[in-house]
């Protein structure tokens, strides 16, 4: 790990262009959703992330019973509720925001779960975080262009299994800490094409689930391909290339970014713009991230001073 080595610029063109698609990220599941619905959209992410490459991606060496529990969180617990939410009338813009929840959940589980220590600066995050999601969540409406209630906790629901799946990873990197992030990435993404697919069977039928298939359009391709191949293959790879040759805390700060990328692009997209109250609670937020990944800098520069 070149922990004292400066990013070059290679490594910060890497960074951004890994903050740049996941926000985009947001606007595009919006985009691919309409016509698809969540669940088939779902399947068809998952079968193009892991079907074209396992004939030359060999299975990662974890155990079976991580790929399976990974691919039911991450797969149709995040993914589901997610598409579920932005169906259900949650913006592009605040989908991005609310799912840096992910960061604090995993700080509520881990302390237990893995028996880490959080440090108070951490709590403070988390206590900023949540005041700004509070507010987030008064502002709803059901007028074209705002974010639904409905559709808020179905994005925080898939904010908390995003966090469990967390978990998952490391109690994995326990067991095996020298697995394939690109290989394990691809076989468990294999896991939720069926329970995909079962559900829009039961939700939408299937004569027209079958349909849709057949008569996918140009743009739902396009939105698979970006979700399944730029979103997650891609950019999780080059995101994991990163973390293996610097420091975390020099990596995670970036993460910071994906929000108002999603932000903006969701206002050049569809036009969103927030509220006085919205602007108020994204900060929030924001604030409590940078608290929440940035602390121990500062804490480190008061002890020396």
């Amino acid at each position: 790990m070149s922990d004292n080595h400066a990013f070059s610029r290679l490594d910060y063109l890497t960074a951004l262009a890994v903050v740049v698609i996941w926000g985009l990220n947001f606007v595009v599941m919006k985009v691919g959703l309409p016509g698809l619905g969540p669940m088939l959209l779902g399947a068809l992410r998952f079968a193009a992330a892991s079907l074209p490459f396992l004939v030359w991606v060999r299975r990662p060496k974890v155990p079976w019973r991580f790929v399976v529990l990974y691919g039911l969180v991450q797969g149709v617990g995040q993914f589901g509720l997610l598409f579920t939410g932005i169906s259900l009338g949650m913006t592009a813009g605040m989908a991005s925001v609310v799912m840096q929840a992910q960061a604090f959940f995993t700080l509520l589980l881990a302390v237990p779960c893995l028996g880490e220590r959080a440090r108070a600066y951490q709590w403070l995050g988390l206590l900023l975080a949540a005041m700004g999601l509070v507010l987030l969540a008064t502002v709803h409406g059901s007028q074209p262009g705002q974010m639904t209630l409905i559709g808020f906790f179905f994005t925080l629901g898939a904010a908390l299994m995003w966090a469990t799946s967390n978990l998952v990873v490391r109690f994995m990197g326990r067991v095996s800490p020298a697995y394939d992030p690109f290989a394990f990435i691809v076989w468990s993404s294999l896991v939720p094409i069926l329970p995909f697919l079962g559900l829009a069977f039961a939700l939408d039928g299937v004569q027209p689930t079958l349909q849709t298939l057949l008569h996918l359009t140009l743009r739902q391709c396009l939105a698979v391909a970006f979700l399944a191949l730029l979103a997650t293959l891609l950019a999780y790879t080059l995101w994991t290339g990163l973390l293996k040759r610097f420091p975390a805390g020099r990596v995670a700060p970036f993460s910071l970014l994906v929000p108002v990328v999603g932000l903006l692009a969701a206002y050049l997209a569809f036009g969103e713009q927030l509220s006085q109250l919205q602007l108020l609670g994204t900060a929030a937020v924001f604030l409590g991230l940078v608290v929440n990944q940035m602390g121990g800098r500062f804490v480190s520069l008061l002890a020396k001073a």
